[in-house]
């Protein structure tokens, strides 16, 4: 029976589309190594790898590491859309909080 860290993996990887071998190339791992962390009941992964699969599954360790249910939808695309604001430029951040201050006047 999985983990729930890899239950979280998995659930995080399908919902933003990746295969077990993207999801490998993109943290420097092997795809049996993610594989395992899915799978296995007692995964030990180091503190490196989870932060790498954090960052692109776009949570904080925290989250994965917790031995709680998965947080609702909600907060992970919260999580998503703070990460992608922060890259943002300049104008394009102006433009959504106009978008927002508009909505709050509603």
């Amino acid at each position: 029976m999985p983990s729930p860290l890899g239950d979280k993996i998995r659930a995080l990887r399908k919902q933003k589309k990746l295969s077990l071998e993207q999801l490998a190339e993109l943290t420097d791992s092997s795809k049996s190594y993610i594989w395992e962390l899915e799978n296995k009941d007692d995964p030990k992964p180091s503190a490196d790898k989870i932060g790498k699969i954090a960052a692109v599954l776009e949570v904080t360790t925290e989250f994965l590491l917790t031995e709680s249910a998965t947080t609702p939808d909600e907060e992970v695309l919260d999580e998503a859309f703070f990460r992608k604001y922060k890259t943002m430029s300049e104008p394009d951040k102006k433009k959504i909080r106009k978008i927002l201050d508009a909505w709050e006047d509603e």
